[in-house]
């Protein structure tokens, strides 16, 4: 079963045309997988078999009469984030506030997967309102990582990540304010992609948001590609979304001669070895592949990046999560109420929080006149404990510490840089079992040099393309 539940999208769609497999046979198949390990890994917040049964019965009625042209994800299933509102269905975004919330609407990303012919079997767990970078909550309770269920596979999109790597669905929807994507994405030993500002359209008001972005998550770069390549372009919910997005599937091909700056610690994080470790080996396998690899230094600090993005939280999410708990505090979990009181503490202003944005640009816009691609790990600690808000103080890495979790990932600087392409691509595994990434980011808007890349990365030892890159639950 493993071979099954483990192939890639891209060839389980081929198998569907060739009738080699029916989407009936995978969907059930995945289904009793989830059965199987849910109780351990608890990443589902929401069931939709009958309907999906229903779905994956009539592609298979598609593919059987169909000859040529397919709906690019005809009968495929996919995870969708339960922070994405499908009409008639639970839309609690892991609150008890929420508790008996019914979503109304469909949000974009469900749309578009639903109209490209995606089967949407389960919805995924995430913490409170997204406002962490682990996955639990008083409502859902703990989500585990599969490669070590003593740990997190890491929020907000924790619950997508964790159904990828324990064999639930091939892809999964995700979203992306502080690293949403990224983070779980590198802990999952998956890839994540945070798509540019814009490019996938959103909900209000977050859609105003340039920190925000909703986007996809797989098991492979092709994969990856295949959903973004459904979800991205122009909505009319969407006043900031753009027209004419790239056509990633079969568009990105060889890297050689691209320019790759590596940049460990991005100024001043501290990192855990293997980290450090595995980032060198990925960057020394570019250098193989013919890219021209060069090391080099950004003058960042943490303190800045946690400043600049402080004053915009406060503005816009911490805004309205510090409503909820003025009106609902005994009701949330405790690192939501941490969340709202970090949002009365002193510190810049929204319009200083943007001339520290222009100013930490600076240097990396600079950086981009020389090279195509940025490469940094995703996460610089580990790992994060399963079930620990870490509201004491933040966390040892390495040897070092920073002084709130999220800063135990380095994701932040390109939610600031928002309309970097991200993509976070698995690098290795740390001591305890847990995968760790890197982040390929490009310049603004140039999405395809970053897959070209992260395929590159790929290629390198790590990730599902693999056959040994199983979690052990496996």
């Amino acid at each position: 079963m493993d071979d099954l539940i483990y192939r890639s999208a891209t060839d389980v769609l081929a198998a569907f045309r060739t009738k080699q497999l029916s989407p009936v046979e995978y969907l059930d198949e995945l289904i009793d997988r989830i059965e199987l390990l849910e109780p351990t890994i608890n990443a589902v917040a929401e069931r939709r078999y009958e309907e999906a049964r229903a779905e994956a019965q009539s592609a298979t009625e598609r593919y059987a009469r169909r000859r040529g042209t397919v709906l690019a994800l005809d009968g495929l299933p996919v995870a969708v984030k339960e922070e994405h509102p499908m009409v008639g269905r639970s839309w609690v975004q892991g609150s008890l506030v929420l508790a008996d919330e019914v979503a109304t609407i469909d949000h974009p990303i469900v749309e578009r997967i639903q109209a490209a012919g995606a089967v949407v079997h389960i919805r995924t767990t995430t913490p409170e309102f997204c406002c962490a970078g682990f996955c639990h909550s008083r409502l859902w309770g703990i989500t585990r990582n599969p490669w070590n269920t003593d740990y997190s596979p890491g929020g907000s999109s924790g619950g997508s990540g964790a159904a990828l790597a324990a064999g639930y669905a091939p892809l999964a929807t995700g979203s992306d304010i502080g690293g949403s994507i990224r983070v779980p994405a590198s802990l999952s030993g998956v890839v994540g992609f945070k798509p540019p500002w814009a490019r996938v359209p959103a909900l209000p008001p977050y859609n105003l948001d340039q920190f925000c972005h909703d986007g996809p998550i797989a098991r492979t770069v092709d994969d990856c590609a295949l959903i973004e390549d459904a979800i991205a372009g122009r909505h009319w919910r969407d006043v900031a979304s753009l027209p004419n997005p790239p056509v990633l599937v079969g568009a990105f091909g060889d890297c050689r001669g691209v320019r790759v700056a590596v940049c460990p610690t991005l100024g001043d994080w501290p990192l855990d070895p293997a980290v450090a470790s595995n980032t060198q080996s990925v960057a020394d396998a570019l250098a193989t592949a013919g890219c021209i690899v060069e090391h080099v230094t950004l003058p960042w600090t943490m303190h800045e990046i946690w400043a600049a993005a402080q004053s915009h939280f406060r503005a816009i999410m911490g805004a309205g999560i510090a409503q909820v708990e003025q009106a609902h505090g005994d009701l949330l979990s405790d690192y939501t109420r941490a969340f709202a009181e970090t949002m009365t503490e002193p510190g810049l202003g929204f319009y200083e929080g943007l001339e520290l944005e222009g100013r930490l640009w600076e240097p990396l816009g600079r950086l981009f006149e020389r090279f195509d691609v940025l490469l940094c790990p995703t996460m610089a600690t580990d790992g994060f404990l399963a079930g620990e808000s870490y509201l004491a103080g933040g966390m040892d890495v390495g040897t070092g510490h920073v002084h709130h979790h999220i800063l135990g990932a380095m994701t932040l600087p390109f939610n600031l840089f928002s309309r970097c392409p991200v993509l976070s691509v698995p690098s290795g595994r740390a001591a305890n079992g847990v995968p760790t990434g890197v982040q390929v980011v490009a310049k603004p808007y140039d999405d395809l040099i970053a897959f070209t890349v992260a395929r590159a990365v790929e290629a390198a030892g790590a990730g599902f393309t693999h056959a040994d890159w199983r979690p052990p639950l496996s």
